[in-house]
């Protein structure tokens, strides 16, 4: 069993910036990819980012290109995020593949972040 816990998120005002952390923990040996997605009160989750497992490749959605970095360190994820606008207010979740499935079936409870305009 992987557990991924999220830290970071906050109040923040538009234009600002914040770094969301994620630590996992228990059979990390198991996971590859970790990510990003987001999600609204009445929308689906979106993805936001993922980087693979030695660090190298990185995938951004498209709305937070050019905006927001995700790097790894082993076990943990980053995600700082820069010039933020109000419509980055949701929960984000930290995401984890395992190499069992290859699917994002392993989730953080997520963190709520708020972007004041």
């Amino acid at each position: 069993q992987v557990q991924l816990v999220e830290s970071g998120g906050g109040l923040v005002q538009a234009g600002g910036s914040l770094r969301l952390s994620c630590a996992a923990s228990g059979r990390t040996f198991g996971i590859t990819t970790m990510g990003w997605f987001r999600q609204t009160p009445g929308k689906g989750r979106e993805f936001v980012a993922e980087i693979s497992r030695p660090g190298d490749t990185t995938n951004y959605g498209d709305s937070v290109k050019g905006r927001f970095t995700i790097s790894r360190d082993n076990a943990k994820v980053y995600l700082q995020m820069s010039s933020l606008k109000a419509e980055d207010t949701a929960t984000y979740y930290c995401t984890a593949r395992s190499a069992r499935s290859g699917t994002f079936e392993i989730w953080g409870q997520g963190t709520l972040v708020t972007v004041s305009s």
